[in-house]
């Protein structure tokens, strides 16, 4: 068998010759234009072509749907709501077309004049000349040298006809003092770019160079799991000026590359991280892990969307393999049904199978439109099959009710006719609930979140088919065998000023003397402690209060001025441990970065 590297060639090449007729990217990770388009599908009851819990959103999508909010003249829209909007048409500049004409507007667009950075007048249908020449195109009032910051949102941009590229810096540094630890700091630098070429293939890179310290109980996960949440290989990192001696240094890059197959089919292949669901936390797929090796499909057809991801993982984390050695890979399919029953309802069906093949792939999984379940059957059942349900609801104008139910396996009679904590009853959901302007306050919005998972999901008799990858989760960062709420406060008093809190309470049982109570993902389920009489929190008691307080203020464009309160308590049998921090720093065009397990 092929690796997965080597089919996908063929498969673009087979797409490429097919009719393209525009180009999407992806808001970038953190975008604050995913918050802001959030609360206006809730308070608008409108979609448009946004998929509902299906992460990152489309720049195009996202940009149209601002617009159609824009126009409506039956949703009335406040002036901070306002502001919000041209927020994202300042991000996603080269989408100001008209609502819907990204669809095939290559052939329907009548040609438009406008002048090039040389002075030139020119005559073109391409749609980043047409966004340039709309109305809510915004230009910045003194460039750099006429050269730099042309529009408030990129250091430096070029569009033609059949060609467009913006680039962007990115840069944090932060400073922390705890008592009982010491002084962390965090020191980031990096690049992103995007662009398009002959509105057929778009394309997007990032890459961060990191210095950092960490607390504690980062540290203590980071040696078990040999990886570092959100990032892949990292080295020791020794700091004289800051007296630091147990700092880490890592880099980490995505990209991807994308096409539009037809005009409702569009795939994309890179580095990358995937999210579904509404929640602070997902129990289907999250971004808590590394970026991993991706080939994407993404079909929308009226009130359907179907997404097929297929990727290849990793089994351990380099750090873990050690030296020059390759890590050995897994691989993993996924495919989520969305359908939006109501305007302001959708409900989605996810099932993913993660499986080892000495590093080949399952061709029988290429099929975009079959059970896995009935595959894995085929194949004699070695794999680990997982499937879920997504949900929301928007109502009032004001509130959104979300969930998931996660389902590894489970026997009907087991929980239904005769529940005795049976091992293999596992599966997990979440319950949550969002508020807009509350008690009336502009942009005061609240979060309830509670999370359940019962011991042994997402765990496999091969450790190598675990849901996981470099070795970190794929879903919640918790793993299995837990209990959690987490509450999130956000108030914007104005324009530049931002605050936020959030709280996460959890219970968690963990293993304790090589035992395996269920919380471990990484670990064979084989070595489970027995059948019956599994509850969730079995294990060692472990009680977590983390409280966390951001006060922001944006000097200039993407450019954020932060002061931070962080405090984590959790209690091990009967042994308490407090992290407790106070700091701040600056970010520019990066979000900001929470440790909140």
């Amino acid at each position: 068998m092929w690796r997965i590297q080597q089919l996908i060639p063929g498969m673009l090449l087979l797409c490429l010759t097919q009719s393209v007729s525009a180009q999407v990217l992806n808001l970038d990770a953190g975008s604050e234009n995913t918050r802001i388009i959030e609360r206006m599908i809730t308070k608008t009851g409108q979609r448009g072509l946004v998929t509902s819990g299906l992460y990152p959103l489309n720049r195009d999508a996202v940009a149209a749907l601002a617009m159609q909010f824009d126009t409506a003249t039956n949703t009335p829209i406040g002036v901070q709501d306002r502001l919000d909007l041209f927020e994202i048409y300042k991000d996603n500049n080269e989408w100001l077309v008209q609502p819907g004409a990204y669809e095939g507007f290559t052939r329907q667009r009548a040609p438009i004049r406008f002048v090039d950075y040389e002075g030139r007048e020119r005559t073109s249908q391409s749609h980043v000349m047409a966004s340039a020449d709309h109305a809510r195109y915004v230009l910045s009032r003194k460039p750099i040298w006429k050269t730099f910051y042309r529009t408030p949102a990129n250091l430096w941009e070029t569009q033609t006809p059949s060609f467009y590229v913006k680039i962007n810096p990115l840069l944090r540094v932060s400073l922390s003092q705890s008592a009982e630890q010491g002084i962390f700091f965090a020191n980031q630098r990096g690049v992103r770019l995007r662009g398009g070429v002959d509105e057929r293939i778009y394309f997007a890179t990032e890459i961060l160079e990191t210095q950092a310290s960490f607390p504690a109980y980062v540290r203590e996960y980071t040696q078990y799991h040999r990886a570092l949440p959100g990032n892949g290989l990292y080295k020791n990192y020794t700091s004289s000026v800051l007296d630091i001696e147990n700092g880490l240094d890592y880099l980490n890059a995505q990209g991807y590359v994308g096409f539009r197959i037809i005009p409702h089919i569009h795939a994309q292949f890179g580095h990358g991280r995937h999210v579904i669901g509404q929640g602070y936390r997902s129990l289907l797929l999250s971004d808590f892990s590394n970026n991993y090796f991706y080939l994407k499909f993404l079909t929308r057809l009226g009130r359907f969307t179907y997404q097929n991801i297929f990727a290849e993982l990793s089994a351990f984390s380099a750090n873990g393999i050690g030296g020059s050695n390759l890590v050995p890979k897994k691989y993993m399919a996924a495919h989520y049904l969305g359908v939006d029953i109501l305007p302001n309802l959708h409900l989605g069906l996810f099932e993913s199978v993660v499986y080892n093949r000495s590093q080949q792939f399952e061709f029988q999984y290429l099929n975009p439109v079959i059970l896995y379940r009935s595959v894995e059957h085929l194949t004699g059942s070695p794999d680990n099959v997982l499937v879920g349900l997504n949900a929301d609801w928007r109502f009032l104008k004001q509130f959104q009710l979300y969930g998931q139910v996660i389902l590894d396996e489970f026997k009907f009679k087991e929980i239904f006719l005769d529940n005795r904590g049976w091992w293999a009853n596992k599966y997990g959901f979440q319950a949550g609930i969002k508020a807009l302007d509350v008690a009336g306050v502009d942009h005061l919005d609240l979060q309830v979140e509670y999370n359940q998972v019962r011991p042994y999901t997402y765990q496999h008799f091969d450790s190598l088919s675990n849901y996981s990858h470099y070795n970190m989760p794929l879903a919640h960062p918790l793993g299995a065998n837990f209990r959690e709420w987490v509450f999130v406060g956000r108030y914007q008093p104005a324009r530049r000023w931002v605050v936020q809190g959030r709280m996460v309470l959890a219970n968690t049982g963990r293993d304790v003397d090589g035992l395996n109570y269920g919380s471990d993902i990484l670990r064979n389920y084989k070595s489970r402690i027995g059948d019956y009489d599994n509850v969730t929190g079995q294990g060692v008691k472990s009680e977590m209060l983390l409280v966390g307080v951001d006060a922001t203020y944006e000097l200039f464009y993407h450019f954020y001025i932060q002061a931070s309160f962080f405090t984590r308590q959790e209690k091990i049998a009967g042994v308490n441990r407090t992290t407790q921090l106070f700091g701040g720093g600056i970010r520019w065009n990066l979000p900001d970065v929470r440790m909140d397990f």
